[in-house]
C-alpha cells in the first residue's frame, strides 16, 4: 500500500512541476511586460520635452552643419536664434517678429548704411569713439567677393547677421587665437572654423545618451576623458587669455552668459578654442535687457545662465550691474578641472589663487586691478609648470 501511494505521488510529480513552471513563465512574462512598459513611458516622458527641438524655427536654434570652404573644414551655422529687442523705455514691450534682409533697401548708398551700422554699434557697445573704426572694418568684411564695393545683396546679409552677438563678436576678435575664425557667409549663414574637440573634457555624446546618464556620473565620466594634466593647463591658460580679450577690449566689455563646458573646445594642439558664444553679448546691450525687468527675487534677475544682477527690492525691478565678472566665472569653471590631477608641488597654490578667483565680485573695491592680478598670477603660475613640457 505505501509503494503504491508513493508510485502515485512520482507519477503526480512532472504535473505539478509542470504547472509551477507555467505559473513562473506568467510571472516572468507580466514582470518583463510591466519593466517594458514603464521604461517606454519614462522614455517617452523624456523625449516628450524635447519635441520642441524640431519645429520649425526652433529647430534652427540647434543645427550646425559641417562643410568646406575651399580645401578648410568648417561649421555652417544658420539664424541661431533671433536677436534680443532692445527696449530703451521703462517697459520690455512684447518682441517683435524681425523679418530678415529688410533693410537696407534699393537706393541706400553706402553713407546711409554706415550710419545705420554705426547707430546699431552705439546702442550694442555704447558710445564710444572709435566705432568709426568698426564700422570701416564691417565694410570690409561685408564686400565678400572683393570687389572694392559693398553690393546690395552683401550689405543685407551683412545687417542680418550683425543683430548677432557671435557674429559680431567673431569680426571684432578675428585677429585672436581663441576666437574661431570667420570663413564666409551667405545670407543668413555663416561658416566659421571647425574645432575638433568641441567640449572642455574631450568627450561629446548624442543628447539621447545624455537623457539616461546621471549628473553625478556624467561628472565623473568626464573627468576620466580628460586630457593629460599640463594640457589641462594649456587649454586653461587659453580661456584665461579669453577672458582678456572680451574684458575691456578694443569695443568695449562684453559678458560671458554661459560659461559651461559645452560651449568651450579646443583643437589638436590644445589651443583653446570657443564653440559657441551665443550668450556672450555687449555689457551695455545686456544693460538694457535686464534693467527695469520686474522681479521679486535675485532669481528673476538672470540672464543666459551666469549674468546675474540682484533685485531692488524696493522697485522689485532687477538693477543692471552684473554681480560676477568673466574671470570668476571662468575660474568656477576650471576649478575641479584645474585641481584633479594637478601637481603636488602646486596643488596648494593653485586651490588659494583658483578660490580668490571665484570670489572676486563686480563690487569689490579696486576690482579691474584684482582682476588683472589674480589673471596673471594664475597664467604665470601654470605656464611656469608647462613651458618645459611637449605639451607647451
Amino acid at each position: 500500500m505505501a509503494r503504491s501511494l508513493c508510485a502515485g505521488a512520482w507519477l503526480r510529480k512532472p504535473y505539478y512541476l509542470q504547472a509551477r513552471f507555467s505559473y513562473m513563465r506568467m510571472k516572468y512574462l507580466f514582470f518583463s511586460w510591466l519593466a517594458v512598459f514603464i521604461g517606454s513611458w519614462i522614455i517617452y516622458g523624456q523625449y516628450s520635452t524635447y519635441t520642441e527641438l524640431c519645429r520649425g524655427q526652433d529647430c534652427k536654434k540647434i543645427i550646425m552643419y559641417l562643410g568646406v570652404w575651399g580645401n578648410l573644414q568648417g561649421v555652417v551655422k544658420c539664424q541661431m536664434e533671433q536677436a534680443p529687442h532692445l527696449d530703451f523705455g521703462t517697459e520690455l514691450e512684447p518682441r517683435k517678429e524681425v523679418v530678415l534682409f529688410e533693410k537696407p533697401t534699393r537706393g541706400t548708398t553706402v553713407q546711409k548704411f554706415k550710419e545705420m551700422v554705426y547707430s546699431l554699434f552705439k546702442a550694442k557697445l555704447g558710445d564710444q569713439g572709435n566705432l568709426s573704426e568698426l564700422v570701416n572694418l564691417i565694410l570690409s568684411v561685408a564686400d565678400g567677393n572683393k570687389d572694392g564695393r559693398v553690393s546690395l545683396p552683401e550689405a543685407k546679409s551683412a545687417w542680418a547677421l550683425l543683430q548677432l552677438n557671435e557674429f559680431l563678436l567673431m569680426v571684432i576678435l578675428q585677429d585672436k587665437e581663441h576666437t574661431p575664425k570667420l570663413m564666409g557667409f551667405c545670407g543668413d549663414l555663416y561658416m566659421m572654423e571647425r574645432v575638433e574637440y568641441t567640449s572642455l573634457y574631450g568627450i561629446s555624446l548624442p543628447w539621447v545618451v545624455e537623457l539616461f546618464i546621471p549628473s553625478g556620473f556624467r561628472r565623473s565620466m568626464d573627468q576620466l576623458f580628460t586630457p593629460s594634466w599640463p594640457r589641462k593647463a594649456k587649454i586653461a591658460i587659453g580661456l584665461l587669455e579669453f577672458v582678456e580679450d572680451v574684458f575691456h577690449g578694443p569695443y568695449g566689455n562684453f559678458l560671458m552668459c554661459d560659461t559651461s563646458a559645452k560651449n568651450l573646445g579646443y583643437n589638436a594642439k590644445y589651443d583653446l578654442k570657443m564653440v559657441d558664444m551665443r550668450k556672450i553679448v555687449p555689457e551695455m546691450n545686456l544693460r538694457e535687457l535686464i534693467k527695469d525687468r520686474h522681479c521679486e527675487t535675485d532669481l528673476d534677475c538672470v540672464y543666459g545662465a551666469d549674468c546675474r544682477t540682484s533685485c531692488d527690492q524696493s522697485k522689485m525691478r532687477c538693477t543692471s550691474e552684473v554681480i560676477q565678472p568673466n574671470l570668476a566665472k571662468a575660474c568656477g569653471l576650471l576649478k575641479d578641472y584645474l585641481l584633479r590631477g594637478a601637481p603636488g608641488e602646486i596643488r596648494e597654490e593653485l586651490e588659494k589663487q583658483l578660490q580668490s578667483c571665484v570670489a572676486l565680485t563686480v563690487t569689490a573695491n579696486q576690482m579691474e586691478m584684482e582682476h588683472s592680478l589674480i589673471l596673471n598670477n594664475l597664467k604665470t603660475l601654470l605656464w611656469k609648470k608647462i613651458s618645459h613640457t611637449n605639451d607647451s
